[in-house]
Formats: C-alpha cells, structure tokens, sequence
C-alpha cells in the first residue's frame, strides 16, 4: 500500500519536476529575447514558479498523510487484536503459568522466545506454556 502511493507520488513528482524544468527553460528563453524585461513580469513568473513548487509539495504532504493514516489504522486494529489475544491467555493460564511469567518478566527474560517455559502441574506432571507466537488463537 505505501509503495503504491510512493510511486504515484514520485509519478507526479516527475511530472511536477519536468514541469517546472519546462517553465524555467521558457522563463530564461523569454529573458534573453526580450532585453527590456520589466521587473513586474520576472515577479509574476517567479510567483507563478512557487505556486507550482507550493502545489506539488502540498500534493506531495497529502499522499503522505493519506500513507500515513492507512499505516495508523492498521496498527490500531493489530493492537486491538493482540489485546484481546493477551486477555484471553491470561485467562486461560494457571495461576502458576502467571507466576511464572511475572518472574520471567522480572528477570528480564523473553517468555516469548524459542524456547517454551515449562511450569509444575498439581499432579506432579510438567505442562509447557504456549508461546504467543506460537497461538493460532485470536479473539
């Protein structure tokens, strides 16, 4: 999606930029014919320059903005996801996969990393955790 509007957006900045080197060319052809040019009329071209210049980059602020927002709004609905996925595992895990997770977090270690923490049962089995990367689950 951004590489979309990045290559329209450098599409008209071509367009803008060979526009502008046409403008400037016409500009100085005129100077030279025309030795009596008055200043009102280089004012004017110059005006008209900065107005092209002043178009092509507020066109160019808009697509980025537009980029932008689509990005933003993806995030928002992957954190939402994410939140529900993270409430839901809490709810899912024992008061000792908490326990244990909080340590890890205290500690300054990664509970989602490769390796898959494992935590003492009631009945003297292990169970192993699963890691947030590894949950096909979302609500």
């Amino acid at each position: 999606m951004r590489e979309k509007g990045l290559a329209e957006a450098e599409r008209v900045q071509g367009q803008e930029a060979m526009a502008v080197k046409i403008f400037f060319w016409e500009l100085e052809k005129h100077l030279k014919s025309s030795s009596g040019a008055s200043v009102v009329a280089i004012d004017n071209k110059i005006e008209q320059a900065m107005d092209l210049v002043k178009s092509h980059l507020m066109y160019a602020v808009r697509e980025e903005v537009e980029v932008l927002k689509e990005q933003i709004k993806e995030l928002i609905e992957r954190n939402t996801q994410l939140e529900q996925e993270n409430n839901l595992l809490k709810t899912l895990a024992s008061p000792e996969q908490m326990a244990q997770f909080q340590a890890q977090v205290q500690t300054g270690g990664s509970p989602t990393g490769a390796a898959q923490p494992v935590v003492q049962a009631s009945a003297g089995t292990t169970q192993v955790l699963p890691s947030a990367q590894n949950s096909g689950a979302s609500a």
